[in-house]
């Protein structure tokens, strides 16, 4: 099979390797997105403290068909986490912040930059025919933005702010309408992402704008910034995205002054089920953030167009 490895930063070469085989489900990958803590790992080589122990298979935002068994050719998303369950963390309901989480894509563990994997039976979802593959890879960043939402306790008929509109940006978007919120406000550079999330009703915001919870999902010092002076005093911050270089930075004096609590989102939890089921009603649109399709022999351009943010989404179809 074609495989995908990582061996430096901005060195992915194609490899092949025989279909795996041992513990868990045979799955023929057929969608992945490119995630930016996956171009954390293209561009630098690593992520935070994390960096691979091994030429490293990169994508955790997968689908696929079962291959073999009694489920042999059904349509499944995968869960890229597999918690153990067992620590404090998970004891308490936070599987996302398992001590001894197996991370697709992440430090030892292949990701699904590749034509099969096995993974465990019960991290992987059926799809319902109403969504598509691609659908499926996109219900990782759903499920993201999900968490995040979540975290947010937004109320009805409140305010908020999304600073930055990549995918899991636009997909808060599409989720703060759907929880009740009378005013959603938008904050990004680019102009084509910007435009994105105001045909999804969003307001750009203005000097005189303030929310009652923002969403950070950019990473940048800027964004940080930019998400502390839109909130209202009170109000909740959420800070979504990964900063570059493990750091971020942000005034102090403005965070103390608005008396702000500032809340950091850590992946997603148990969280599959609810993301299918909004996808699945119609009740956000996941085939809206997938600009730019490409084949597994091309995942170097398909990083680098990632990269660029030319666009939203890129996804790879590694079995064509």
């Amino acid at each position: 099979m074609l495989v995908s490895r990582l061996h430096a930063a901005g060195d992915v070469r194609l490899h092949d390797e025989p279909v795996p085989s041992g513990d868990g489900t045979l799955v023929e990958v057929t969608s992945v997105g490119i995630c930016g803590s996956d171009l954390h790992w293209f561009t630098e080589g690593g992520i935070g403290d994390a960096v691979p122990a091994k030429p490293l298979v990169l994508g955790h935002e997968m689908a696929g068909v079962i291959r073999g068994g009694p489920d042999d050719g059904v349509r499944v998303a995968i869960d890229p986490a597999i918690p153990c369950h067992h620590c404090e963390p998970c004891l308490s309901g936070w599987p996302n912040l398992c001590l001894n989480v197996v991370f697709a894509g992440h430090k030892a563990t292949d990701g699904g930059l590749r034509q099969y994997l096995t993974w465990p039976a019960d991290r992987l979802f059926r799809l319902p025919d109403s969504l598509s593959d691609d659908d499926g890879a996109m219900l990782e960043p759903l499920g993201v933005a999900l968490h995040a939402y979540d975290l947010g306790h937004v109320r009805m008929a409140s305010s908020v702010a999304v600073v930055g509109c990549g995918p899991i940006g636009l997909l808060l978007v599409q989720l703060a309408f759907r929880g009740g919120a009378t005013q959603v406000l938008a904050a990004e550079p680019l102009p084509h992402r910007l435009a994105a999330a105001t045909r999804l009703g969003a307001a750009p915001i203005e000097a005189e704008s303030a929310a009652d919870v923002v969403f950070e999902v950019s990473g940048s010092p800027s964004a940080v910034e930019a998400a502390l002076r839109v909130a209202r005093p009170g109000a909740r911050v959420v800070l979504v995205g990964i900063p570059d270089g493990d750091t971020t930075t942000f005034s102090a004096s403005i965070a103390r002054r608005k008396g702000l609590t500032l809340v950091t989102a850590r992946r997603m939890g148990e969280v599959y089920p609810r993301a299918i089921a909004l996808a699945a009603q119609k009740l956000v649109d996941l085939r809206s953030v997938v600009t730019d399709i490409f084949p597994l022999s091309a995942v170097s351009d398909a990083l680098g167009t990632a990269a660029a943010r030319t666009g939203l989404k890129v996804v790879v179809h590694p079995n064509g």
